[in-house]
């Protein structure tokens, strides 16, 4: 742990700031923070959508190529100064605007991820019953399009058949879509017609940020004791649905339509745009919230190892997911004897209308409906831990003083107070059309340019050479040479196709067939712009605060490193970030050439010498 032999008070430990209690929990907190919902309601689709099989092709080459990299440049960021989203940027000052932005990202998706999970709370609360709910068509809430798949004692295919023939005729809706969209939401006809506050959802989302802020009320010291259970039990609950999905009739038919690869398809520009985008959305790059969690490891922690762990891992479970979804989706459609296409969905159609739906089919589908949203409400809440973590961190570095580090509670109290507040309009009767908006616009391209600006200012404007020192000073080895390669133009590239490709594929958003107005289009692209404006707004600021009488030095001051950057901890900063000594320590510290005669080797070994934590030890061992 970079400890020097002989000198006992070195620790590799932050009393200050807190650490992770072992490895384990850092690795399994960013698990659950890359691991989210979008593994279970997006991979599966865009897969499908994309020619199956085939999509993997792009998607493991934009994994090798961005992914990796960009996590890795992340966490090494962040452990190696031990500071959150504001304060790495003591490396070059100019661009702290950059951590500001990554603040106001966090913001926003920490607002409505947190009302998924609320709707996932509530459909777990409601599925405590013998009957699911949105089982069939005969509640209060049903119109008369309602037509469920289990209505009536209709036993044959022909029949059901038959059915499905004459309802085409007329737009059929399911029990589970009524379900959701009249009596869950009480979908209101416009974005501006807010109607009132759903008290269910309301309560549910109460619950939910109480449920976040205990399990961060001690920061990573309780979440990271937390973790070991919302970390690792999705993947029992995912293994328990994909044991039961298999096993289903039909089954082998949604697999096949998931993985059968289209090659045809790989030469679209679109499915490399796809690739590249979940790839980069799915590992949470840019959010803030890597740079956090590593910034309360352990100096020497091997990240690097770290960063190809968990980027495997979140995309192994997002393939895994597929068969889970599809699986019961082929059933589905078997059952009713249509094609895969037509009941296959994402986002929250899927986790809230066709799954529940399929859930249905199953004997004793409660059991089912509980572990499904049981599994969504952990993978939610594990990325929720680390957005609050990231701003509670950032507002706790960024003011520093002893004060503010004894009551971090109560900044976290603080920001989940103020979360929950700015979350009850989407509890309202528009509530889910202003949380795709935020969905859509307030998290897309702008973590793009976030991140391309990151990757610029570490590897040319504080200079690659420089970076490459410091995570050799920090590992004990240079990065290898093909993440040297990545970081300087591969995957900058890639990023900046990213974002050329999100605005040429850009099409007006809609939910169903409600399109949306202009005003509210305008309000998604502020809350965007809200973030990027943040890296110009601060670098001209920090430009004109600068020492220099031409602008030239101006901006050389601004960009150069500040003089406290570097590790956190005094035993780390050896090297060009060792601190000045005085002439009579630096003559203290002078090591001789060992002498063959034996008594001045001996009159050596006794000499103590003051370390540079203020521990005494001889010369010999410093030797």
């Amino acid at each position: 742990n970079g400890a020097v032999p002989g000198e006992r008070g070195k620790q590799d430990k932050s009393v200050k700031r807190g650490n992770w209690g072992n490895q384990i929990e850092f690795v399994l907190t960013s698990v659950g923070y890359a691991v989210g919902l979008g593994n279970v309601w997006r991979f599966p689709y865009l897969c499908y959508r994309n020619g199956g099989g085939a999509f993997m092709f792009p998607y493991f080459i934009m994994l090798v190529f961005c992914g990796i990299p960009l996590f890795f440049m992340e966490l090494s960021f962040g452990q190696f100064a031990s500071q959150g989203c504001l304060g790495v940027w003591r490396v070059s000052p100019m661009f702290k605007g950059v951590g500001y932005g990554m603040m106001v990202v966090s913001t926003y998706i920490g607002i409505y991820y947190n009302v998924v999970i609320c709707i996932a709370f509530y459909y777990f609360f409601v599925s405590m019953t013998r009957v699911l709910p949105w089982t069939y068509c005969s509640n209060p809430w049903n119109t008369a399009d309602c037509a469920g798949v289990l209505d009536g004692n209709v036993s044959s295919r022909a029949a059901l058949n038959l059915t499905h023939l004459l309802n085409t005729t007329q737009k059929r809706t399911s029990p589970s879509e009524e379900y959701w969209r009249r009596y869950v939401l009480e979908l209101s006809d416009d974005i501006g017609n807010l109607g009132e506050v759903r008290l269910p959802l309301l309560g549910c989302l109460g619950v939910s940020w109480v449920v976040v802020f205990l399990c961060l009320i001690k920061g990573v010291k309780s979440s990271g004791k937390v973790v070991y259970f919302t970390a690792t039990f999705p993947y029992v609950v995912l293994t328990i649905l994909f044991v039961r999905g298999i096993t289903l009739e039909g089954a082998i038919t949604g697999i096949m339509y998931y993985l059968t690869p289209q090659w045809d398809k790989i030469l679209n520009a679109k499915v490399w745009g796809d690739a590249a985008s979940q790839i980069f959305y799915s590992l949470g790059c840019a959010w803030g919230g890597l740079i956090t969690m590593a910034s309360y490891n352990k100096f020497h922690n091997n990240c690097y190892r770290d960063s190809i762990i968990i980027s495997i891992t979140n995309c192994a479970t997002s393939v895994y997911a597929g068969f889970v979804i599809f699986s019961i989706l082929g059933f589905m459609a078997n059952h009713l004897g249509v094609d895969v296409s037509k009941v296959a969905d994402h986002g929250p159609g899927l986790a809230f209308v066709a799954y529940p739906e399929a859930l249905t089919l199953l004997p004793i589908s409660p059991l089912w409906s509980i572990l499904f949203f049981f599994m969504l409400i952990l993978l939610g809440l594990g990325t929720q831990f680390c957005l609050l973590e990231t701003l509670v961190t950032a507002i706790v570095d960024e003011v520093g003083n002893e004060w503010i580090i004894r009551r971090k509670t109560f900044v976290t109290l603080g920001v989940a107070v103020a979360g929950f507040l700015l979350g009850v309009p989407l509890t309202t009767q528009a509530g889910i059309y202003w949380l795709l908006l935020m969905d859509n616009y307030a998290a897309s391209f702008s973590l793009v340019i976030i991140s391309c600006i990151m990757c610029v200012a570490i590897m040319y404007i504080y200079g690659h050479r420089n970076y490459f020192k410091d995570i050799e000073m920090m590992l004990g080895f240079p990065p290898p040479l093909f993440f040297q390669i990545c970081w300087r133009f591969i995957s900058p590239a890639i990023i900046f196709f990213i974002l050329i490709f999100t605005v040429i594929q850009y099409r007006p958003i809609s939910y169903n067939e409600y399109v949306y107005p202009t005003w509210a289009i305008s309000i998604g692209f502020l809350m965007a712009l809200s973030s990027v404006i943040c890296i110009p707004i601060y670098a001209i600021y920090k430009v004109c605060r600068s020492e220099g009488d031409t602008l030239l030095e101006r901006l050389k001051n601004a960009t150069k490193a500040s003089k406290d950057w570097g590790p956190a901890l005094a035993e780390h900063r050896s090297g060009r970030y060792a601190p000045a000594f005085s002439p009579s320590t630096e003559s203290h510290l002078e090591v001789q050439p060992l002498q063959p005669e034996k008594g001045q080797s001996e009159a050596a070994a006794a000499s103590p010498v003051q370390g540079s934590n203020g521990s005494a030890h001889s010369q010999d061992s410093r030797l």
